[in-house]
Formats: C-alpha cells, sequence, structure tokens
C-alpha cells in the first residue's frame, strides 16, 4: 500500500491578501479566503472518504462583501476542486481501462499458444485465472465448461490472434513456400502461312502445388492450360534443384491437372526440403479475408503478393486457349476474386490464407491483361474431389511424335451452345473421314460424335488429340461413339488400331 508521510502544505497570499492553504494529513483540509471565501473543504481517501466545503458568502449580485466589482473568487475554488475530482476519475477508469485491455491480450496469447500446440487438457486442468505463470501472463481457466464450449473459445482466440497479425506473413510463406513449385512447358507450336503449315519449339510457365506423394511419385496439382500440349515438363523446387515430371490426369473443363514426379529422379537433400501444401476450405471464406498468392511470376521464379477476397462465387466462362473463337466451347465455372497480385507465370500456384491453407489455385488465363487488381483462383473446395480423382490415374509419357498413332479424321468441336441448339451431345464431331485410314477401317462415318478414348471424356477435337498424343502407332484405343439414328444418337464402343501419319 502507497502511503504519503508528507504533510504537503501549499500557501499563496496576494497582494489582495487572498489565501489558498492546503493541508493533506489526517485532516486534509482545503482552506481559501478573501472577499468571499470556501473554507472547510475535507477530503479523506479512507473508508469513510468525504468532500465538501463551507459556502462562499457575498453581497448582492454576486459581489463580494469585502471587494465590492470584483468576481466572487468562491466559484474558481469550485472550478479547481471538481478539476480535481474529474482528474481522480478519470485517472481511476483509465487505469482499469487499460487492465482490462491488458488482461484480454494475454487471455488471447495463452488461448492461442494452447491451440496451436494442441495442449487442450493440460489447458483444463492447469490454467487459471489469474497472474501465477512464470511468465507473469494473465492465464485463461476452462473449469466448468463443456468440450463444446472449449472448442468454440478456441477457435474464437485462434482466428482473432490470426486477424491481428495479418500484417507479417513471413512465417506463413516460410511454411508454405516448399510445397510451390514452377512449371516449366515445352511444346511445339504450329502455324499456316499462305496454305504452308509450319512448326517450331515454343515454351511456356506456371506454378504448381504439391499436394501428395505415393510409393512412387511426388503428386502435383496445376492449371490444365500450364501443361497443355506439353512435350516435355520440367519441375523446379524450392531449393532451386529440377525433375522431369509427367501429366498423370486432367480435366480441360475445369482447368486443373495433375502431374507426377518420379521419387527416384528427387534427391534427397531435396526431399528434406519440400513439403506437401495443407488444403482448406474455400467454402468457410469470407469477403476482405486476407490472402497471399504465391507463385512463379513472369517465370523469374517465386514470389508472394498478398490481398483479400473481393468477391466470392463469381461466374466466368473459361474458354480453352486451343479451341478458336469461333467454335469455342465454353465452360461456366465459379472463381473467387482477389485483390492479390496474379500475374502470368502465377498460373496454377497456392492462394492461401493467413493459417497457411490453399483455398485456392490461382489462374491467370482468367480476366486477362484487360482489367487491374482483379485476380481469379478456382476454390480449392470445387476442385479437391478433381484432383483425388486425377491423383488415382496412371501416370502416362507422350509419344514421340514419328512414333505417334493417328485415326485419320479431321472434325469439328460440339460446344455447349450448339448441342442445346440441336440436341447432339459434347464431343469432337467428325466431320470426314480419310480413306483407308484406321478410322475408316473401324467403321466410322461422317456425323458420328466421338465422347471418350479408353474411358477419358472427351469434349473437343483438341482433347482428343491430346489423348491420341499417349499411344503409339499400332496400339489399340476403345472410342465411345455416339451415331446418329432415327431414334436419336445411340451409343456405341469401337475399337480401333491407330495407324501412323503418312497412311
Amino acid at each position: 500500500m502507497y502511503e504519503n508521510n508528507y504533510p504537503n502544505n501549499y500557501s499563496n497570499h496576494t497582494a489582495e491578501q487572498d489565501s489558498v492553504n492546503y493541508n493533506q494529513g489526517s485532516g486534509n483540509t482545503y482552506h481559501y479566503e478573501t472577499g468571499g471565501s470556501f473554507s472547510g473543504a475535507n477530503f479523506n481517501g479512507g473508508a469513510g472518504g468525504s468532500f465538501g466545503g463551507g459556502a462562499g458568502s457575498g453581497g448582492p449580485g454576486g459581489k463580494s462583501a469585502g471587494k465590492p466589482g470584483k468576481n466572487n473568487k468562491a466559484g474558481t475554488g469550485k472550478k479547481i476542486a471538481v478539476a480535481i475530482c474529474c482528474g481522480l476519475f478519470f485517472g481511476i477508469f483509465a487505469g482499469l481501462g487499460f487492465q482490462a485491455i491488458d488482461t484480454a491480450s494475454d487471455f488471447l496469447k495463452i488461448g492461442a499458444k494452447n491451440v496451436q500446440s494442441g495442449e487442450t487438457d493440460a489447458a483444463k486442468e492447469n490454467v487459471q485465472i489469474g497472474d501465477n505463470q512464470e511468465d507473469g501472463a494473465t492465464s485463461i481457466s476452462y473449469d466448468n465448461l463443456s468440450e463444446e464450449q472449449i472448442t468454440e473459445i478456441q477457435k474464437l482466440i485462434s482466428n482473432q490472434v490470426a486477424k491481428t497479425t495479418v500484417t507479417d506473413v513471413t512465417e506463413v510463406v516460410k511454411e508454405v513456400m516448399p510445397a510451390v513449385v514452377s512449371v516449366n512447358n515445352r511444346y511445339i507450336e504450329r502455324m499456316s502461312f499462305f496454305g504452308q503449315d509450319f512448326s517450331q519449339e515454343a515454351g511456356g510457365s506456371g506454378s504448381g502445388i504439391i499436394v501428395g506423394k505415393n510409393d512412387s511419385e511426388l503428386l502435383l496439382v496445376t492449371n490444365y492450360h500450364v501443361v497443355e500440349s506439353a512435350e516435355e515438363l520440367t519441375v523446379q523446387f524450392s531449393d532451386g534443384s529440377q525433375s522431369k515430371a509427367q501429366t498423370k490426369g486432367f480435366d480441360a473443363d475445369k482447368d486443373l491437372a495433375v502431374i507426377a514426379v518420379p521419387l527416384a529422379d528427387i534427391s534427397s537433400d531435396t526431399m528434406s526440403q519440400i513439403a506437401i501444401a495443407k488444403l482448406g476450405s474455400s467454402n468457410d471464406l469470407t469477403v476482405g479475408e486476407p490472402v497471399i498468392a504465391i507463385g512463379n511470376s513472369l517465370g523469374y521464379g517465386q514470389s508472394v503478393t498478398t490481398g483479400v477476397v473481393s468477391a466470392l462465387d463469381r461466374v466466368i466462362g473459361a474458354t480453352d486457349s486451343m479451341q478458336t473463337a469461333q467454335n469455342a466451347d465454353t465452360e461456366v465455372n465459379t472463381f473467387i476474386q482477389t485483390d492479390a497480385a496474379i500475374n502470368p507465370g502465377n498460373s496454377g500456384g497456392a492462394l492461401i490464407n493467413i493459417k497457411g491453407e490453399v483455398i485456392g489455385i490461382n489462374s491467370n488465363k482468367i480476366g486477362g491483361s484487360a482489367v487491374e487488381g482483379m485476380g481469379y483462383a478456382i476454390p480449392i473446395s470445387d476442385a479437391e474431389p478433381i484432383i483425388k480423382n486425377l491423383m488415382e490415374k496412371q501416370t502416362r509419357s507422350k509419344v514421340a511424335e514419328s512414333e505417334r498413332g493417328y485415326l485419320g479424321i479431321t472434325g469439328l468441336d460440339v460446344n455447349q451452345e450448339t448441342a442445346s441448339l440441336y440436341g447432339v451431345p459434347l464431343g469432337a464431331f467428325v466431320s470426314n473421314v480419310t480413306e483407308g485410314s484406321a478410322a475408316a477401317q473401324a467403321g466410322l462415318v461422317r456425323g458420328d460424335i466421338i465422347t471418350a478414348i479408353n474411358g477419358e471424356e472427351v469434349s473437343s477435337m483438341a482433347e482428343l488429340k491430346e489423348e491420341i498424343s499417349y499411344y503409339a502407332a499400332g496400339e489399340t484405343v476403345e472410342l465411345t461413339v455416339m451415331q446418329g439414328s432415327p431414334g436419336g444418337y445411340q451409343t456405341k464402343t469401337v475399337k480401333v488400331t491407330l495407324g501412323r501419319a503418312s497412311q
């Protein structure tokens, strides 16, 4: 307990013999003298503390009897007393306010520590309200609370602590960066000038996310347009090492693909430095929530941008880049919109929340360069079932172009608009069959619509060509074909032994 053992005395005498006497002791007496008077004021901080004052006196009109024409100085004394009281009350309540804030802060810190370490039982048994912890922090008591209440409190604490640390994302990035890779695609670009066909080797780059592994492969997810038509895929890990990859499966309509890197091609040092990403839930996102985008921006290497969720469930038609504007097959999907910068090369990279969970797969293809401050990502809750399905597919290698099998057809895409207008299925429409080709020998005719090859759905000629590129001449494939009849289109299965391009 603080005590003042010094009886502070203050005395002020003016030329007019006005005086103020302040004595702090057991009586704590205030005395003011002038033509008007203020006396007998007592303040006691004990249990029976009191504050009182004698009445000032003056003549008519509020003038002092001793000094006519002057203001009654009793009013000034009252103002001083009121100011002192206000100061005391302000100090008391301010102190209580700061103590409350400090206690709440300690509450959040201890709660977050328990949530992150998973020490729920220890928290319930050992944590009590008070300042009895060694670090001096105010602790939390979980006594007399149900498991559901404890879970809700810890969730609230976790969310609150995460929200208060959003300005510093270094720890989150450090945790997630090893799970993000650069993907380089070497492909053959074909062009036609004045009726002559030309081809040349070209390259592109994007990003990918490590999502799992099996007994022999490391599995990564990326955008389909990042690996589209790839003759060779190379993955660069966070430590700078590179490995060849193969396409395991893709869904062109959803712009998703899973690629695989053989574990035998990855060194033990690299394996110790990479990580498998944690997938979160995009269904729990709210507009305004902070997010972080990580990817191989412009092909320069991994970079980080930050922003917020600008909008949810943005409905956008995604057009396959291999299709022409006239017969484009447009798939309408929903996306996360963010103002975190997503540039060329970021496609296939991770959009994460402040807990370090992947909540979206970035795509620079959507929106393009026509707008600023608007990037898009495929919601992870929509993508996850597709990713798991693609991870189960058999890894395939493309056959060298000189050995590649061919059907011997020309065709068109049956897009969504055409399918709705004419009541025909989506797929590759056979507009012509080359005489003597593999397709002709198998019985394909003009007007057939190919919808699958060996069970893999195809919705365009581009997808059909992509699938056939994994088969060599002489191999037999099974095509699912829709053929017209008086009763409408009928499904039939056709086995085709692929020929060579010269046939």
